[in-house]
């Protein structure tokens, strides 16, 4: 299940493609709440599916309270399924440093902690060299230090199917404001955590998903 904006930022320069091809490939990258990266990914042309998951820790399949917890070392991370015939690896980290702040070095808006900070992880050389070329377009347009690693991908353990597609579940669960539906659960959180304003801050018209 995703929604398809078929016509972007020039930021990213992405547009209505054609029907996915055969080359499809993934790109890993963590952007704070997975939820939030899952919606913003599904929403361009050329990306068929993005999984919520973690990477980068030292536990094999971590749950969820783990990870949030602290000390397995995991980032909330997600897995980009793309066709590579019509959106770029190198458009895709353009949008990622758009869709975060890529300053904060200690999680992302109003989640703290290591699972919630921001990385790119990558599979080659060639992904590691358009991520640094991304990151250095970034620090040039910020005019400061951008704090995410670029760093080797390891084993990515899917979530728990509680956690996909989250932001457009009609599920019922109990929130601190009563029963809700999974999607405007995640609708409240993201207008609460002020993401969107402070990307917006940081990019202005560039701020590919902050609507």
């Amino acid at each position: 299940m995703k929604r398809t904006i078929t016509a972007l930022a020039a930021t990213a320069a992405l547009a209505a493609g054609p029907a996915f091809s055969q080359d499809m490939q993934s790109a890993y990258v963590a952007g704070g709440c997975f939820w939030c990266v899952e919606a913003d990914f599904e929403k361009l042309t050329g990306v068929e599916e993005v999984v919520s998951g973690y990477m980068g820790g030292d536990v094999a399949d971590p749950t969820y309270n783990q990870v949030v917890a602290g000390g397995t070392g995991h980032y909330e991370a997600v897995e980009i399924i793309y066709d590579a015939e019509v959106v770029s690896y190198a458009q895709l980290m353009n949008a990622f440093f758009r869709s975060v702040d890529p300053l904060d070095a200690g999680g992302q808006f109003c989640d703290r902690g290591e699972s919630y900070r921001t990385a790119i992880f990558v599979e080659n050389a060639e992904q590691r060299q358009t991520a640094e070329a991304a990151k250095s377009e970034a620090e040039s347009v910020l005019g400061q230090d951008v704090v995410t690693p670029i760093l080797d991908a390891e084993p990515f353990y899917v979530a728990e199917e509680y956690h996909q597609d989250y932001y457009i579940k009609d599920e019922i669960i109990l929130t601190r404001r009563g029963p809700k539906t999974k999607a405007d659960a995640y609708d409240f959180y993201r207008d609460a955590c002020q993401r969107d304003e402070r990307v917006r801050e940081l990019w202005g018209q560039e701020a590919l998903f902050a609507g």
